[in-house]
């Protein structure tokens, strides 16, 4: 068997649980890893893997795990599929930016002949797949999607990026119907103003649509926890019956999930036609390893 050759752009949370992830496939093997600096300290655990600073110092690649924030994505993106290298990443930001994402990429993917999965995390991701099987099992109704109490990478990262943030913690506490509060913790950088950064935190538009509290802490590393979790509600109709009652689950480390996902898809990519897809328009089965009928003897 040819194993798929993986790469992994980015080595923060979500980038070492990738390594996991694809250490732990029968079918794939860690080509190298990406970082913008490879002059930095190495971690004890890299001492065994080739770490690069272009993706091309690799050798080949059959798919790229882009585990960078989500603003980044759609440079890094564009710049390994003109590569030919398909790629899949956990873009985060919901709505008209998501979709123009998919439609750039789309364009992309065809004329360099590969294929991209783009928001391949939890949420938007393996939820959205949920949310769509809901439709098709009660198409009228409304559902709610609450998330935590738990750890945002998406929204720490955007929040420890402000100038004088030495770091952050975002945690996002469900208010319920959809409704979340963002709780964030800073710690401050020397001579840091307190007011400007939490002026510039609660404008960012990651943070500006919801109830936002902003914190000084002497030290964030005593409060992180990665744990996060979601509770999906749907009520709607089946046909002409009302009152269909639906609720998915989860809690979950967070960076850990998001890197399964990731790899997940890393096998669902190469099995798609050039383009750019989000998971809901993929075979559920294009995730899994394995032959195809005894998976599906297990499922069906």
């Amino acid at each position: 068997m040819n194993k798929i050759r993986v790469a992994v752009v980015g080595y923060g949370n979500i980038g070492r649980y990738s390594i996991d992830a694809v250490n732990a496939a029968p079918d794939m093997e860690l080509a190298g890893i990406v970082r913008r600096s490879v002059a930095a300290e190495m971690p004890a655990e890299l001492e065994h893997v080739k770490v690069v600073s272009d993706i091309s110092e690799l050798g080949k690649v059959d798919v790229a795990v882009l585990c960078s924030p989500s603003r980044s994505i759609p440079e890094v993106a564009s710049k390994i599929l003109s590569k030919g290298i398909s790629t899949v990443d956990s873009f985060d930001i919901h709505g008209d930016a998501l979709m123009k994402l998919r439609s750039d990429l789309d364009e992309l993917s065809k004329k360099h002949k590969a294929a991209s999965i783009i928001s391949a995390g939890w949420d938007p991701g393996s939820d959205s797949v949920v949310r769509c099987l809901l439709k098709a099992m009660a198409p009228k109704g409304i559902t709610y999607t609450n998330f935590g109490p738990g750890m945002s990478m998406g929204h720490s990262v955007v929040a420890k990026g402000k100038k004088g943030v030495k770091d952050a913690l975002s945690m996002t506490i469900p208010v319920g119907t959809g409704i979340h509060r963002r709780m964030v913790y800073v710690e401050l950088e020397p001579g840091a103003n307190f007011e400007a950064v939490k002026n510039e935190i609660k404008s960012d538009s990651y943070f500006c649509h919801d109830e936002t509290h902003v914190m000084l802490v002497p030290s964030v590393d005593e409060l992180k926890d990665m744990g996060h979790g979601v509770l999906i509600e749907h009520k709607g109709v089946s046909g002409k019956t009302q009152n269909q009652l639906f609720e998915f689950r989860m809690k979950i480390n967070n960076p850990a999930l998001t890197a399964q996902i990731l790899v997940s898809c890393a096998r669902a990519v190469l099995r798609q036609r050039p383009g750019a897809y989000t998971m809901p328009e993929i075979a559920p089965i294009d995730y899994l390893y394995g032959d195809r009928e005894i998976i599906l003897r297990g499922l069906v």
